[in-house]
């Protein structure tokens, strides 16, 4: 039987061993809620950079930026983190360059050595589901967490993630079982078991409050994003 695990933040990634794994990337406030927005709201392709830098030589290229750091906007670029600004028409057919304080890291953490990667959200949490049940491979699921930290949000995605997979996945590991009984205990009111989170509360003081409610909504979109090469797609 297929194997589910969930890393709790990337710094535990080592301890993961990924050559018969995909790994699904969970930055739920807000990159990966980003990606699956922008892909599904017509966006061709977001190539996700580690550093600022990078991200720089994409824009001088012709690719649309966008760059996070600490929750704001770093200056310079075309895009901040949130999930509203990739539904504008104008970016129907663009290719996005991306970086984050989390987000964009898990996933170049994760390329190296993954079968495939994939990237996860509320919002696309049922065609996730749907498509990881007919892959032959193990998952796991990377939560972006909070510079090195482990965080709720991702916690509760990765759980739910689990509890959609657990009829057609083994969840061995505790790290797995954790992160299940807690969105099982929270997935009625998802916004109010994370009222008082970390990042919520740093959001907050930015005044975001419309993305942390639009980023725990299940289910929005079928688009399911995959990393071809060093870009994520929609898959087909």
């Amino acid at each position: 039987m297929k194997h589910l695990d969930v890393c709790l933040t990337p710094d535990l990634l080592h301890l993961h061993k990924l050559d018969n794994s995909i790994v699904v990337v969970a930055d739920i406030f807000r990159a990966t809620s980003c990606m699956v927005t922008g892909l599904a709201y017509g966006v061709k392709s977001i190539t996700p950079v580690a550093t600022i830098e990078e991200c720089k030589l994409l824009q001088d290229r012709g690719f649309i930026a966008a760059a996070e750091r600490d929750a704001h906007k770093v200056e310079g670029f075309d895009l901040d983190n949130s999930p509203f600004s990739y539904m504008n028409e104008r970016l129907i057919g663009s290719e996005i360059a991306m970086t984050t304080t989390n987000g964009t890291l898990s996933i170049a953490k994760a390329r190296a050595s993954a079968v495939k990667v994939m990237v996860g959200a509320f919002l696309n949490l049922g065609a996730l589901a749907n498509h990881l049940k007919s892959e032959q491979y193990d998952v796991l699921v990377l939560c972006a967490g909070w510079k090195g930290r482990p965080n709720l949000e991702d916690t509760l995605f990765a759980g739910a993630l689990a509890e959609a997979l657990k009829d057609q996945f083994m969840l061995r590991e505790d790290g797995t079982l954790m992160a299940q009984r807690l969105y099982n205990q929270s997935r009625e009111n998802l916004l109010a078991s994370v009222s008082n989170s970390s990042h919520v509360r740093r959001l907050q003081r930015l005044g975001i409050h419309k993305d942390i409610a639009y980023c725990l909504q299940t289910d929005l979109y079928d688009v399911v994003p995959v990393l071809r090469g060093t870009t994520l797609v929609a898959m087909n």
